[in-house]
């Protein structure tokens, strides 16, 4: 009986002397993770175009003409482009001082929920004390309970502290807060502890080991905090709504309210129009730090 010897070609030696494989060989999984892939963008397409449809709506009803709106059937884009909008959202309204108190307040409430939830998160993760992690579990706690539950006893001790009606409310209201005490914790907890550990040695303190060698390692997660912060901020209504009665402390969402609650015949064209304005800073915010927004959230989520 004679046998028949078959050679074979190991792949890398093959790849050496530049044979292709058989088309058949291919695994039958890289066809499915393509097909997988192909209609995971298309959902995530499809899912980006339902989330920008309302913006564009938006943008596009701030260069209509009252009447044109709210039209039936629904016209996309405007027939005339009415940039005078623009103008007049300018001219009929405050809203520059709207702008102005907006961006104080969401600039002050930032830097200083920056600084208060990374000094202590760095004392739950770093500095060890009876009772440490019991005291952050309650103190995380809060955030699930609502503002309503204790905003009105909130705003008595306020009025009796004679800041209701003035900016320092609504600072004092956000300057802490839990869940970015959670975030930067989260964070510090990735850094190794030889670091704090050498600055010891090196005779640094606790306030310095924070201030020198944390603060400049947590930037994303800084970035994170700032830009939810900013955010949640810039769109507050609720808060300026309870604590400013008068109109020179008026904030965006307070002031584009009241200036459509202020006219009898409301002009949405010039209404979309201050909407549009007030989106664009916090889309310029979130163009700018979203890089390091990511990171930041990835990370916090790490340890070791």
């Amino acid at each position: 009986m004679s046998e028949t010897m078959t050679l074979v070609t190991p792949p890398r030696r093959r790849e050496r002397f530049g044979i292709e494989p058989n088309p058949r060989s291919r695994p039958a999984g890289r066809g499915r993770n393509t097909v997988g892939r192909t209609l995971l963008y298309v959902v995530l397409i499809i899912a980006a175009v339902a989330m920008l449809t309302p913006f564009f709506w938006m943008i596009m009803s701030s260069l209509k003409d009252a009447n044109s709106v709210f039209s039936v059937p629904v016209r996309w884009l405007p027939e005339v482009f009415v940039w005078d909008n623009y103008v007049d959202i300018w001219t009929r309204s405050d809203i520059l001082t709207w702008i102005r108190n907006t961006l104080v307040l969401s600039v002050t409430v930032t830097a200083l929920q920056v600084l208060t939830g990374s000094f202590a998160a760095y004392g739950f993760s770093r500095i060890r004390f009876p009772g440490r992690d019991a005291l952050f579990l309650l103190y995380v706690a809060t955030i699930a309970v609502p503002w309503q539950s204790y905003m009105i006893p909130q705003f008595i001790l306020l009025s009796n502290a004679n800041v209701a009606n003035t900016l320092w409310s609504i600072i004092l209201l956000q300057a802490f807060g839990a869940f970015g005490v959670f975030l930067m914790k989260q964070f510090y907890e990735t850094v190794p502890e030889d670091l704090s550990e050498a600055a010891r040695l090196d005779g640094l303190s606790e306030y310095g080991i924070w201030w020198r060698i944390m603060l400049p390692l947590s930037v994303p997660a800084i970035a994170s905090l700032s830009l939810l912060t900013f955010v949640n901020t810039w769109n507050d209504y609720l808060g300026p709504l309870i604590y400013l009665r008068d109109p020179s402390l008026w904030t965006m969402q307070l002031g584009l309210n009241n200036f459509v609650a202020s006219l009898y015949d409301v002009d949405y064209g010039v209404l979309f129009a201050g909407l549009v304005i007030s989106v664009v800073p916090i889309a310029v915010v979130f163009l700018l730090g979203q890089r390091f927004f990511v990171e930041g959230i990835a990370t916090s989520g790490m340890k070791g």
